[in-house]
């Protein structure tokens, strides 16, 4: 094991600490986390870690009066089709109930959603289960409580909800890696009748299994993106094939 950062290593824990997530992978290499506690105010942070680990603090939360724009963030980024983080904070937003917020690679902060903004907290209270993106191009999460139903708790069951950025559907190779003569797995949405999948431009072999998944063995292709094309379009991959030796 080789230690690359050791957390509260600014004064008052500028730097975050309290680090129970896993990271994220991001486009550049990079590897970016959560800290739910510390940062420069004190309501948690994202950060950023080089392999080599030099640290980062990309956004620290409490930024906003009245932590409007969350803190305490439970849960791992998610890395967007566009090359964006997604995730929620357990508390702060307008009720301090948790928001759900993007991030760029640069440190620049929205707030996407925050929870028990409707009547009886029907969006949900407490968002401590992250967000996926769906290769519809949705991103999904669930909260604690909130929601329609009453288990006898008095504050709901918990909602299932998904936010819409306006990004589009990709496939996704699984896994996104792998030597030439391999078979993976590409999902996606609407695969019937695939005419084609390319690796980096050169065509491969490939099999629908059914309208969310195909079976493709990799081309003696290079590195780079992968392409199916559908009878109503062409579904780019969210990340860049790796070809291995």
């Amino acid at each position: 094991m080789t230690k690359r950062y050791n957390f509260y290593s600014l004064p008052n824990g500028a730097d975050g600490w309290s680090v129970q997530t896993p990271l994220t992978l991001g486009d550049d290499g990079n590897f970016y986390g959560t800290a739910n506690r510390g940062g420069a105010n004190g309501g948690g942070s994202v950060f950023k870690i080089t392999p080599t680990g030099q640290f980062t603090t990309v956004y620290s939360f409490c930024s906003v009066t009245n932590c409007a724009d969350g803190s305490v963030p439970w849960v791992p980024v998610a890395l967007g089709s566009d090359g964006n983080f997604y995730g929620t904070t357990w508390a702060g937003g307008g009720v301090n109930d948790g928001v759900a917020y993007q991030i760029t690679p640069s440190g620049e902060d929205t707030t996407l959603h925050s929870f028990c903004s409707l009547l009886n907290c029907k969006d949900g209270i407490l968002p401590d289960g992250g967000l996926m993106q769906a290769t519809n191009g949705l991103f999904y999460g669930t909260t604690v409580y909130g929601g329609d139903r009453n288990c006898g708790n008095g504050n709901g069951c918990g909602v299932l909800y998904s936010i819409s950025m306006g990004l589009q559907p990709y496939v996704q190779p699984k896994p996104a890696f792998a030597p030439v003569g391999k078979q993976i797995q590409i999902l996606g949405n609407n695969l019937t009748g695939t005419t084609s999948v390319t690796f980096n431009g050169t065509a491969a072999t490939f099999k629908v299994v059914s309208g969310t998944y195909i079976l493709a063995t990799v081309p003696g292709a290079t590195t780079g993106p992968m392409e199916v094309t559908t009878p109503s379009r062409t579904l780019s991959s969210n990340v860049a094939f790796q070809v291995i030796p």
